[in-house]
């Protein structure tokens, strides 16, 4: 079994990663839309937003691979020490965020109008438009990026501290970066109810990189959860 150490973040790790995590959670998904605008109009071209999405993610995995690459570097030696465990974490990982998922998503319904999957409704609205896209976006590119930060990052920090901070911690962060765009564009609090559905991924994917000690667990999982998702709107 691979042994449980430390995620051994570096110190450009630590504080550029929290810089870049912070922009990442709060200020990119406002600034994207107008990003996009203004590049179509520099280029004299209408730029879509399939497109947009596409570049905006390949920025996120690029940015990521040059902050963390010692830290992607460490966690691919502990999945190779032990890629059973890790293809083992995944897989009772997936049963786990379905059979909890599900519970989460009717509280949703019950204490918020409306209360569908807004992760899942986003997918299957871009899979309609751009399936090929969409799936290297939500299969590749997002999965690296969000568990590097969320659980790389967040989680692994905090644990070196306490493991329920580390838990309580990078669940509120990923649930909130699942809602509060909503919140605002709708002006509606209720959307922050939702939150209660991502606290069960987030959970999971927190599980599988603790339990294997290695981010390709997590990331793999994650990427199983959209890929299935993407399946379903394509039914």
């Amino acid at each position: 079994m691979a042994k449980k150490k430390g995620t051994g973040l570096t110190r450009l790790e630590r504080v550029g990663g929290t810089v870049f995590f912070a922009f990442y959670l709060l200020l990119l998904p406002l600034a994207a839309k107008p990003a996009l605008d203004l590049a179509g109009k520099l280029l004299g071209r209408r730029l879509s937003e399939d497109l947009g999405s596409a570049a905006y993610y390949y920025g996120l995995f690029a940015l990521t691979m040059i902050l963390f690459h010692s830290l992607l570097e460490k966690t691919t030696r502990r999945v190779l020490d032990d890629p059973a465990l890790a293809l083992k974490t995944a897989g009772v990982g997936l049963v786990a965020h379905y059979g909890l998922c599900e519970l989460a998503a009717r509280l949703g319904r019950v204490f918020a109008a409306g209360g569908g999957n807004l992760n899942d409704s986003a997918i299957s609205a871009r899979a309609g438009s751009a399936p090929h896209m969409t799936l290297l976006i939500v299969i590749f590119l997002a999965p690296v990026v969000e568990e590097t930060l969320f659980r790389g990052l967040v989680f692994g920090g905090l644990k070196e501290r306490s493991r329920f901070l580390a838990y309580a911690v990078s669940c509120a962060l990923f649930a909130l970066l699942h809602v509060w765009q909503f919140a605002v564009a709708n002006r509606d609090a209720a959307y922050f109810l939702l939150m209660a559905q991502y606290w069960i991924p987030g959970l999971v994917l927190a599980w599988a990189y603790d339990h294997s000690g290695t981010l390709w667990a997590s990331i793999a999982l994650h990427s199983g959860i959209n890929a299935l998702s993407v399946l379903s709107g394509l039914v």
